[in-house]
């Protein structure tokens, strides 16, 4: 009996919960309706960053050069060892 007063009174602790954040996603709600349409569109007019060719080169260049001095002393240690 112990533990089904236990898990009866979790039960109670998470519903009680669970209406606590039901009032809090309805005022939510009710604030992002009060705001209209204009949440909407700052939301819309939000934009991605947009890379430039030249700077995807470079980065891709480095990153090959990069990775090349990584191959290359890798094949100086297995010649080596």
């Amino acid at each position: 009996m112990d533990l089904l007063a236990a898990i009866k009174r979790e039960e109670r602790k998470l519903e009680k919960e669970l209406g606590n954040l039901q009032r809090r996603l309805n005022g939510i709600r009710g604030a992002a309706k009060a705001l209209g349409n204009t949440a909407n569109r700052e939301i819309a007019q939000v934009k991605k960053h947009v890379m430039s060719a030249a700077a995807r080169a470079k980065i891709s260049k480095a990153t090959k050069a990069r990775w090349a001095k990584f191959r290359a002393e890798k094949n100086k240690r297995a010649k080596a060892g």
